[in-house]
């Protein structure tokens, strides 16, 4: 079995507030546990939790309660330098809007996290352009993040999230900033570096287009995980015991977390009965369908047969992307 890359247990965070409302409680008690090249996508609307949940997880802020692991260390109890280094060694972030340094060109913004772990600046640069040309930028390594598009200032940040040959990439919203065409460009990257180079993806977005880049997507609401979807739940791999209470009518009350693993209300059916146990079957979990590109336009009605064009030749529009159930 592959090993623990991330993991959390009763994780909460409050924000404090003076104002009449009170304080916020954006997470509530969340656990999660990531295998090493495990892709997993965090989704949900605004307001729900996402960025703070990725925040912690990375170790950018602390959590009100609970830990967070990060490739076998509590994170919430290390200081200082040894966090420091612990991310440096293991974790890297990718922003929506990229975070660039405005001052810096391309080379010199990949290069920096290189420099920062005592890296030489030349072998840093060299590391650097290396890296900017896998990503076909190349042709770009002296301009600055003001002279880049927001799909190129994307890809910069992609590159210097990379340098360090990380274990786990973080990504808030990725793509929220890019158009349809770069955005799955983007993916096409992330699912090269998953499938290839065996870089595990935790990703907090509202598009289900990313989330189906994932193994598994968890559901996120209001600071709880409220579903769990992916090709990966076994519904009778549970890590320990679960209480379950059954009253006089028959109704079975399951705890939350139990509930996330199975996917979230619905119809289950009961089997193995007569050996003692009850097996419950995951005919009803709902699994995220997969993404294609849509076979017509939208807009103008145009057939693109088995064109893997990513506009329509037709009218122009951006070709979308549709949920195709397995």
């Amino acid at each position: 079995m592959s090993e623990t890359i991330l993991e959390s247990d009763g994780l909460y965070h409050v924000y404090e507030s003076k104002a009449e409302d009170g304080n916020v409680v954006a997470l509530r008690g969340l656990h999660i546990n990531m295998k090493a090249g495990e892709a997993i996508a965090v989704v949900g609307p605004s307001g729900s939790g996402k960025s703070t949940l990725m925040k912690c997880l990375g170790g950018l802020m602390k959590p009100s309660a609970g830990s967070v692991s990060l490739a076998g260390k509590n994170m919430t109890r290390l200081k200082g330098q040894e966090l420091v280094e612990l991310r440096q060694k293991t974790v890297s972030f990718i922003f929506q809007e990229g975070n660039l340094l405005p001052d810096l060109n391309a080379r010199d913004n990949v290069a920096q996290p290189l420099r920062h772990q005592g890296v030489s600046s030349k072998k840093a640069l060299a590391q650097a352009d290396a890296m900017l040309e896998r990503l076909g930028m190349a042709h770009r390594t002296r301009a600055l993040p003001a002279m880049l598009s927001g799909g190129e200032q994307q890809r910069v940040a992609i590159a210097r999230a990379l340098i360090t040959r990380p274990r786990l990439i973080l990504a808030d919203e990725p793509t929220g900033a890019l158009d349809p065409v770069t955005s799955r460009e983007v993916l096409a990257l992330f699912k090269n570096l998953h499938e290839n180079d065996g870089v595990s993806f935790l990703i907090v977005t509202h598009s289900k287009e990313v989330a189906s880049f994932a193994n598994r997507s968890l559901e996120l609401r209001d600071g709880r995980f409220v579903a769990e979807h992916g090709d990966s739940i076994d519904v009778e791999d549970l890590s320990k015991d679960r209480e379950l209470i059954i009253d006089e009518t028959g109704t079975v009350t399951l705890p939350p977390d139990l509930l996330v693993r199975l996917g979230g209300a619905g119809r289950y059916t009961v089997g193995n009965v007569a050996s003692g146990y009850l097996s419950l079957q995951g005919d009803s979990v709902e699994a995220m369908g997969k993404m294609e590109l849509a076979q017509v336009c939208p807009a103008c009605k145009y057939d693109y047969l088995d064109s893997d064009a990513q506009e329509c030749p037709s009218c122009g529009s951006s070709r979308p992307m549709v949920e195709v159930q397995a």
